[in-house]
């Protein structure tokens, strides 16, 4: 029997019906900021939950990219400056997933324009994690767990190109979870995060003097980073690349940060050293095509049947 209800819309039990459907809340919304006054994610039951709720969604995340390809093109979308590099970065995912990062191993299939996810999606899951961060250290918890959202807020926070996001993490885990005298990091975790602070140091900052104190300040011994180093200091193209070419995708995430710099510096060289060049050779040393240099570096040159005419001689004069 249906219930009845009376002229103001009430049930005889009092309950109000409405013909407005509840809005739908974004699970990573839910909470706020810690900082601002939010007390529910001090829990540490609460924060595990929410943690599930953030790694889900950055593998849905990947999922709507499509493939690596489409993955790395909207990271450099919402990068913090252009990015030129076409090596291939390994997608992140959540330590513990069993899932398999997207592969373009499926290239055969008839070509498609996957639709890359809205940046807002990685903006949501980036503020997500600040707001978990911010309830760890609220609760000073150190444990296993507070370094793994550490470090997965510093690998995202890398190939999304937010040094808002893995600045903090970098230093945090340095300054207060290594200290831990209960859970501090691992040998290999601590290599990761040092060599990660002194490539951006380096790349991001430019600051080669203070990469070489946190290198030596943290006793660190990577060949990688020093050739890195060594190729900044000398300006050594060569080197630079090989480098790129042998680290991982976080490392080259952070390397793109210089790579602007030293490219200008091998431009004015080929300026200073030819009167023309071949394209080919020209965009096979920079890595780059043609249209790009002339778009992101502003080149003056001159292509003419194949060739970049740099400097032209002028005739003597009688």
């Amino acid at each position: 029997m249906e219930m009845q209800r009376n002229k103001a819309g009430r049930t005889p039990s009092g309950h109000q019906f409405s013909r407005l459907k509840p809005a739908e809340m974004d699970p990573l919304a839910e909470y706020g900021l810690p900082s601002k006054g939010e007390k529910r994610l001090l829990n540490h039951k609460t924060q595990e939950a929410y943690y599930s709720k953030i790694a889900e969604r950055y593998l849905a995340f990947c999922t709507d990219a499509g493939d690596r390809d489409s993955l790395q093109k909207h990271f450099s979308r919402i990068a913090l400056g252009e990015t030129t590099n076409t090596n291939t970065s390994t997608p992140l995912l959540p330590p513990g997933s069993t899932s398999t990062p997207p592969s373009s191993s499926h290239s055969h299939e008839p070509p498609t324009t996957p639709q890359l996810p809205p940046p807002s999606d990685l903006s949501q899951i980036l503020s997500a994690l600040r707001k978990l961060r911010e309830a760890l250290v609220a609760s000073s918890r150190l444990d296993d767990f507070t370094t793994q959202v550490y470090l997965f807020a510093v690998r995202l926070g890398i190939l999304s190109s937010s040094f808002e996001t893995y600045l903090p993490s970098l230093l945090y885990l340095l300054r207060v979870i290594h200290r831990s005298p209960t859970h501090p990091l691992t040998s290999v975790e601590y290599h990761e995060v040092v060599s990660y602070l002194v490539l951006d140091t380096a790349c991001r900052r430019g600051d080669l003097a203070e990469a070489y104190t946190l290198r030596n300040r943290y006793k660190l011994k990577d060949p990688k980073v020093d050739a890195t180093l060594k190729a900044l200091v000398m300006d050594d193209w060569v080197t630079w690349r090989r480098t790129k070419r042998a680290v991982d995708g976080y490392r080259v995430r952070l390397m793109e940060f210089a790579e602007p710099g030293i490219r200008g510096h091998i431009l004015k060289a080929f300026g200073r050293a030819y009167l023309s060049v071949g394209v080919e050779y020209l965009e096979e040393t920079m890595g780059m095509k043609w249209e790009d240099m002339v778009e992101r570096f502003g080149v003056g040159w001159e292509l003419n049947n194949g060739r970049v005419v740099i400097r032209k001689i002028r005739g003597r004069t009688q």
